[in-house]
């Protein structure tokens, strides 16, 4: 039996408290690989003393939808502040995927009501411009923070249930392409869809190009 190798998902925000910083936020991202729909970013500061600390939180996709659903209330109502950015596929056409995880990120934060003092963000393929955020004293990329950052963890989950309910509604207005099913990703049976009707209005076109020719 493989032992269960314990990670301490505050480590990093210890890290900032003992720098001296109070306000801690966490900044993640969703949806940068579907054919279709939003990137959508959800910039949190979770409360840190031990008593407000929710069970449960990890990575979003290891979580069931069920269960991410009920943590993503419990984020909302504990949080000291969230805000929720998203990107639209036209955007992320004119200026491409990797730009609008940027903006996408750096507006989630802007967004933020309690400014806060130091930012994890998940990831290190991307490096931000954070100079207009002047509160910030502290900042750092975290490789998978999702999984190995609390407030980070929040993050993911509140930007995914966002989404997942956005592609849910979507599906409603645009049904033959089953995004309820898939989200927008580049499932077979999205991508035979879009070749029997053509894309709809929320196709990122730059990533539908390999075989749908307008």
């Amino acid at each position: 039996m493989k032992e269960k190798i314990y990670v301490d998902k505050l480590k990093y925000e210890k890290d900032f408290i003992a720098k001296g910083c109070t306000l801690i936020a966490g900044v993640d991202e969703v949806g940068r690989g579907p054919l279709a729909g939003p990137v959508v970013c959800c910039s949190v500061i979770m409360p840190l003393d031990e008593d407000k600390i929710i069970e449960g939180v990890d990575d979003s996709k290891k979580i069931s939808e069920k269960k991410r659903i009920a943590l993503a209330e419990k984020i909302k109502e504990t949080a000291i502040s969230y805000a929720i950015y998203q990107i639209e596929p036209d955007k992320i056409d004119e200026i491409n995927i990797l730009e609008a995880v940027k903006l996408c990120m750096v507006s989630a934060v802007e967004s933020l009501s309690v400014k806060p003092d130091a930012l994890m963000i998940d990831g290190n393929d991307i490096h931000l411009d954070l100079s207009k955020i002047t509160s910030l004293k502290e900042h750092a990329y975290i490789v998978k923070g999702d999984a190995n950052s609390y407030t980070i963890g929040c993050a993911s989950i509140v930007a995914k249930v966002y989404r997942d309910k956005l592609m849910e509604d979507y599906a409603k207005t645009y049904p033959v392409y089953g995004f309820d099913k898939h989200k927008g990703y580049g499932t077979k049976a999205h991508i035979d869809a879009v070749k029997e009707n053509g894309p709809c209005i929320i196709h990122r076109k730059t990533f539908i190009k390999n075989f749908w020719a307008e």
